[in-house]
């Protein structure tokens, strides 16, 4: 079970688990167990040991698979031998979970155990050959003192009676065409009025038809074509000539009353665009200097991306003096004077909040660690005893807490609150800081303004002062 990358490293080992844990496959998972690990919290556990040794990346687990043959083993025969092989051949070096599904005619094992070892923090190595050397000979002597048959196993280390390897397309998440043609079909058998309608809803649903003997259909991503007769007796053509005259959009409506929606993945395939020849390329070039074939004009939105922010920036400043009343340069001054001392004071609340925060700090601490511990603690009342040490440090965090006079929800109360009232006078001063460096820019175009004027006046005086003067 390998890694999928750097943003959730365990997401195959995650969906692996809850796999072979599901609870219908599981008789409502009384068919499922653990080994240094409770099965609830498998996958928690495996994530720690990763992270206590920094190997959380590459080969997460292993999963290994005991199938039966059909009829020979009962449920809890099966879990049985599927519990002592894993305490047989993996022990309790690693967090093991194991399951038995029952929901096929042949029932099987599941067995996921963690890459790393729980004890010395070493990876599990499967070497070639292990197959034939441990896993099968203890899969067989088990087997035997239970009475069931065996697989003989040949110098290569291969089974003479190849085990059919279940496919879950919910697992592997790949499209099944063979469920999404029969839903179209039936869709199709329901609408039609006669087999020639049913053939033309196909095409439409964009399905090419090839009809002999046997009827075969093809949708675009398909590997081959798809004989319907194979999905059973009511697909072949004889039964849909006596569906299409029997069956109905009314009969539809009673059967899918019964079965409640569910969502289907799919996945398609993207096909890049064909490269043009070199024949093509000049046909091109030669259509583009002719001037038939026109280049796409490039964006002008560049031209107006100044004139967008000065028209924000102007409304900005609008709504400002709107909502302040400020009709002169004074009230101007006296309301940045009013922001500024409003930012003062927040930051005072800001700096009570944080120094009251850190007085707490403790607290918190403590709090935090009561809540990492809160799964451990979990399997220990449960009766693991292997979290033992992980249920004193739970209790002494909370006798730390009750020291200082307070109960866990007090503590978690306190820290939510000071969480909201520092994002609270966060939101104050943002919106202060706004303000204030609108009013400043405003009053800095206003002086600008002035000493425009000023030396505008000048200018003008001494141009009047020259014309005053007599020719000589």
């Amino acid at each position: 079970m390998g890694d999928c990358g750097s943003g959730y490293h365990g997401k195959h080992l995650k969906a692996a688990i809850d796999y072979i844990k599901d609870f219908e496959k599981t008789d409502g998972g009384r068919l499922v167990g653990g080994i240094n690990c409770q099965p609830d919290f498998a996958y928690d556990k495996m994530k720690s040991t990763k992270v206590k040794f920094g190997k959380t990346d590459k080969r997460q687990a292993y999963h290994f698979i005991i199938s039966f043959e059909e009829g020979e083993v009962d449920d809890d025969t099966a879990f049985e031998i599927t519990e002592k092989f894993a305490r047989e051949y993996i022990g309790d070096d690693y967090e093991v979970v194991f399951s038995v599904h029952n929901n096929t005619n042949h029932k099987h094992g599941h067995i996921i155990f963690n890459s790393v070892s729980v004890k010395t923090g070493k990876k599990y190595r499967y070497e070639k050959g292990d197959w034939a050397k441990h896993i099968q000979p203890l899969t067989n002597r088990l087997c035997s003192e239970y009475g069931l048959s065996e697989i003989d196993i040949d110098a290569d280390g291969k089974g003479i009676n190849e085990r059919y390897k279940e496919r879950n397309k919910y697992r592997d998440e790949k499209i099944v065409w063979r469920d999404m043609v029969i839903r179209d079909v039936d869709s199709c058998i329901i609408q039609a009025v006669t087999y020639e309608d049913f053939l033309g809803l196909l095409k439409e649903k964009g399905y090419t038809i090839k009809q002999g003997k046997h009827m075969a259909v093809f949708m675009q991503g398909m590997k081959r074509y798809m004989r319907i007769d194979t999905f059973g007796d009511a697909y072949t053509k004889k039964s849909i000539l006596e569906r299409i005259k029997n069956e109905g959009i009314e009969t539809y409506r009673k059967d899918t009353a019964k079965c409640p929606p569910r969502i289907v993945y799919c996945k398609f395939k993207r096909y890049r665009r064909v490269e043009l020849t070199g024949l093509q390329k000049k046909y091109f070039a030669k259509l583009y200097r002719t001037g038939k074939l026109k280049k796409r004009p490039y964006s002008q939105a560049w031209k107006y991306r100044d004139e967008i922010k000065k028209m924000h920036k102007l409304h900005d400043q609008y709504s400002f003096l709107s909502k302040h009343g400020i009709t002169d340069v004074s009230g101007l001054n006296d309301m940045a004077d009013v922001l500024a001392d409003k930012k003062k004071s927040i930051n005072k609340d800001i700096g009570r909040i944080r120094r009251a925060e850190k007085a707490a700090g403790k607290l918190f601490e403590a709090l935090n660690m009561i809540d990492e511990l809160e799964n451990s603690e979990n399997c220990y009342r449960k009766g693991d005893e292997f979290f033992y040490e992980e249920h004193e440090q739970y209790v002494k965090f909370i006798g730390e807490i009750e020291s200082h006079g307070y109960t866990i929800e007090e503590v978690r109360k306190l820290k939510d609150y000071y969480g909201s009232e520092y994002a609270k006078q966060r939101s104050r001063i943002k919106v202060v800081k706004r303000e204030l460096k609108i009013a400043e820019e405003l009053i800095r175009e206003e002086s600008k303004k002035s000493e425009r004027q000023i030396a505008e006046k000048k200018e003008e005086n001494r141009i009047q002062k020259k014309d005053r003067q007599p020719v000589k």
